[in-house]
């Protein structure tokens, strides 16, 4: 159950909340998380996700007692190109969240957790699934570029 230790241990590493320079958030605040062998199999989305809202409940109370006045989200994502569970603190709302793509906020984390749990080859890609650009070339895409993804969004800031 490596994967609920390190779940916990978010809540006690370096936090900064620095609304000027979203760059170092994004760099001090993220953590990548893997499972390790045989966790997949052997934990519930339900114990993954109760790991997360305590995670969620330290940094709040950490976010209060350094004073910060403003707004703190804590969310969590499944990154399925990495095959990793991903989390951070910023100084945003929850539809401000620092990513490039489509993502929709959400209050239920169990299948964020699922979708990773259940990742039989985690960060692998089979060649088979490769898509062949030439067999495409003709042909008008019907599934959206930039297909959004669930990110858990919990406020751990003053204001909300």
């Amino acid at each position: 159950m490596v994967l609920l230790t390190w779940i916990a241990e978010v809540a006690d590493e370096p936090l900064v909340l620095e609304p000027a320079d979203r760059q170092v958030e994004v760099e001090t605040n993220t953590w990548w998380l893997s499972a390790a062998e045989g966790d997949r199999e052997s934990l519930s989305v339900a114990e993954v996700a109760a790991a997360f809202e305590r995670t969620a409940a330290a940094i709040r109370g950490r976010v209060r007692a350094l004073g910060f006045p403003g707004v703190a989200t804590f969310y969590v994502w499944h990154d399925e190109q990495a095959g990793q569970l991903r989390c951070s603190t910023g100084s945003v709302p929850p539809d401000a969240l620092p990513f490039g793509g489509n993502y929709v906020a959400c209050d239920d984390l169990g299948p964020v957790v699922e979708g990773f749990l259940t990742d039989g080859e985690a960060g692998f890609l089979a060649r088979a699934d490769l898509d062949d650009v030439r067999s495409h070339a003709d042909e008008t895409d019907t599934e959206p570029e930039n297909a959004a993804f669930a990110v858990w969004v919990s406020s751990v800031g003053a204001s909300h």
